[in-house]
Formats: structure tokens, sequence, C-alpha cells
């Protein structure tokens, strides 16, 4: 048994889920460390592998104190939710528990906002992450034996209700109605199974050969093969319906007050509508019209499409 492990924090949700799944197959699951809130849901299955589960959450920090003690390297999994303070406070306490535990490369997932990994965005909801990789960066440059690899992950193409007032593949409206006429630029969608996918080879090949990694002490952006305007992305959901479905450009205000918005931007520390709405700048400036190669490269083939992939979650609900 290797006695360098590798850690992933919260291993669930989508994105930690798909990563975990694709690591196991790369590296001995006995050099696997999974930690999440709830870790009893898939434990006997993994243990059975050899993969070691703990506990702990980001919201109770004392929970991270030990949690990834054994590891040399964690991937970590931002905070599920837009806010920024709290958000960036969550990640910082679980870099610095990692830290206290020996762990000496961080592979963060950050979010494809910010144009070509610019250090700046329009966007509210990359706010935690940029203040996330600035303190990567400057752990790195204070200590030689720290590296880390921010990774800006592509919008994911399943995350389009995000980005469409909500829309409901289920319950489809007519008209969508964002602060956005639906030109150009647009999003470089990509798939969360294969943004999992690449992220888990990404975190092997660092593992197996950390002095030729290429990526340390880098931000990186993870995108789909090409770029896809709202409206085109509004029209290919539609193709796949049988149903028209156009884009209406409303202010700002209008939206927030939808009651699709109002209920899916309600958090803990309250509505945060117009805060999100911000990502509609962003798009706007071109900061989510960016291809990379990378994906493709690391994945080995082709990443898939948004239009099969929206095809592929229709045809899931009519089954």
């Amino acid at each position: 048994m290797s006695e360098k492990k590798i850690a992933i924090f919260p291993a669930s949700g989508k994105l930690g889920g798909s990563t975990y799944n694709h690591l196991l197959k790369l590296v001995d699951p006995k050099d696997v460390i999974l930690i999440s809130r709830n870790p009893d849901k898939n434990e006997p299955k993994l243990k059975e592998a050899g993969v070691t589960t703990r506990a702990a959450d980001y919201d109770k920090p004392e929970t991270l104190e030990h949690a990834f003690d054994g590891a040399s390297e964690l991937m970590l999994i931002s905070y599920a939710s837009i806010e920024h303070e709290h958000r960036y406070n969550a990640h910082k306490a679980a870099i610095d528990a990692a830290r206290r535990s020996s762990v000496t490369h961080v592979t963060y997932s950050s979010l494809a906002f910010g144009g070509d990994c610019k250090p700046f965005s329009h966007a509210f909801v990359l706010q935690a992450h940029l203040d996330t990789e600035r303190y990567l960066a400057m752990l790195a440059s204070e200590d030689k034996s720290f590296t880390y690899t921010a990774i800006r992950e592509g919008l994911y193409s399943e995350s389009y209700p995000l980005y469409t007032a909500f829309f409901d593949i289920a319950n489809p409206v007519a008209e969508i109605k964002i602060p956005h006429d639906g030109s150009r630029p647009g999003i470089a969608w990509a798939k969360i199974d294969e943004l999992g996918e690449a992220t888990a080879k990404l975190v092997a090949q660092h593992a197996k050969a950390p002095g030729g990694y290429e990526l340390l002490n880098k931000t990186v952006l993870l995108s789909g093969p090409r770029v896809w305007t709202l409206a085109e992305s509004v029209q290919a959901i539609a193709k796949e319906l049988g149903k028209p479905v156009v884009i209406r450009k409303v202010s700002v205000d209008e939206y927030v007050n939808q009651p699709s918005v109002q209920s899916a931007m309600t958090y803990g520390s309250g509505n945060m509508a117009k805060d999100w709405a911000t990502v509609f700048e962003a798009i706007q400036a071109g900061e989510t019209a960016v291809v990379s190669p990378l994906l493709a490269k690391v994945l080995g083939r082709e990443p898939e499409p948004f239009d099969k992939t929206v095809r592929g979650l229709i045809a899931g609900l009519k089954k």
C-alpha cells in the first residue's frame, strides 16, 4: 500500500461523486479517503473495495480537524452555495485543516466564469472562488513544500435551469424571462460526468508523478467543445421537447421577482436572486465563452455537446 493517499471532500454531490467514481478506477482504492457529511450511504460497498470513509461537514469546522489525516493531497470540492464570505471561510477552514494534517497539494474545484482564468469576474458566484484561488496562491508562495491546482470547472450542461430562469423540462413554459437577449457571447457548456472524469484524471496524474505534473500552482479551465448562445441553448431544449420556447429579455427586477427565481435563490442567509442575476452580466461580458482544449486533451476524446446531453436528460424524463 502506498503511504501517500488522496482525500476528496466533500465526496458527495454530482461533481464530487463523479470525481471519486472515476478516481477509484485510476488508483488503488486503498489509497483513497472519501470525506462527506453522511458517509454511511455508500460505506459498505466502498469499505469492501478498501476505501477509507470519514465524516466531516463544512458547516461544522470542528469536524474538519483530523479529517484529512494520512492524506498527502486533497481534492477540495467547493461549498454548495453562491454565498461569498461564508463560502470562502468554509474553504479556508478546510484548506487549513488539511495542511495541519500534512496535505501538501490541493486541487480545488473553481468555476468557469472570469474568462480565460482572469482574476476578476462580474459574477457574484465567482467571488468566493477567486478568494480561494488567491489564498492557495499565497500559501504556495509562502511555503515551497505546498502546491495547488485550481480547476475552473465548465458550466454544467445539466445546470441550464440556472441560466434560464429555472426552466423545468417537466413543466415547460413558452417564454423564458431573463436579463439577457440570448445572443452572443454564450456558454461553453460541459457535461458534469466528463468534468468529474477529467478532474479525477488530473488528480491521479499528480498522485502518480508529482514532480512532473505540469499544472502545479496554476489555475486552468475545463470547458466544452464549443460556445452555445443562450438562444441556441434554449432552441436545443425546445427541439427535444417538441415545443416552442423563446427568450424574452426583461429587467433585472422583473427577473428576480419571478416565483421560480425567488424560490430557487432563497438560502439561510436570505434571498440572493439579485446576486445571482450578476451571472448574466458575466455572460454578456464573454466570461463563459472561452473554449479550452484541456478537457478534450485529458479525456482523450471530444467532449459531449450540449444538445446531446439535453437529449439524454429529456429522454430520461420521458421513460
